[in-house]
């Protein structure tokens, strides 16, 4: 059974990351996987979309040619600036890739994680996710949807990244927070 889906948009301050809310009743919001894309795709192409964006951003995981790798998620809508390193193992969100910006020069480490949704009991988000140019991402962390990571910003390794990063500046940690502006 499908539930109402209401629709909110959450504007924090910063450095609270910003996203897209709906609410589909629960128990589990991941169960109306299928329909997360609806409103974009329509409830036909939407799923099928899902589905070729896992098998093309999964079969990356271990590509060894960036430029390829960087080719082919652009063609996936992501907006990668020139020299984007994306790492071996990298999982880049596949529900909506086209919600995914880094910048020129950056790191993206080994076993990474990039978000654009987020499935809770009873809602699922979405959000951008924005990496500046000349930005690190250390290896097996996580960034989550709607979290904007400034330029020249650094993550330390098995960070979970959920909220913003200035310019600049040093974080890490479970929840990440500042070592170093």
């Amino acid at each position: 059974m499908l539930h109402a889906v209401e629709a909110r948009t959450a504007e924090p301050a910063s450095p609270r990351r910003r996203f897209e809310e709906r609410i589909v009743g629960g128990p589990n919001a991941h169960a109306y996987w299928y329909t997360v894309r609806n409103d974009i795709n329509g409830p036909v192409l939407g799923p099928i979309l899902i589905a070729f964006f896992y098998t093309v951003i999964y079969s990356l995981k271990h590509l060894p040619s960036l430029a390829l790798k960087r080719m082919i998620l652009r063609r996936l809508g992501m907006k990668l600036g020139s020299n984007v390193t994306i790492a071996s193992g990298v999982t880049l969100d596949y529900f909506f890739p086209e919600l995914i910006e880094i910048g020129d020069d950056t790191i993206v480490g080994m076993d990474a994680m990039v978000l654009t949704h987020e499935f809770l009991h009873d809602r699922w988000r979405k959000g951008k996710v924005t990496i500046g140019s000349r930005a690190l991402i250390g290896a097996r962390s996580t960034v989550l949807a709607g979290v904007s990571i400034g330029s020249g910003a650094r993550v330390s390794a098995m960070s979970l990244v959920h909220r913003n990063v200035p310019d600049g500046a040093f974080v890490g940690g479970v929840p990440a927070g500042a070592i170093r502006s």
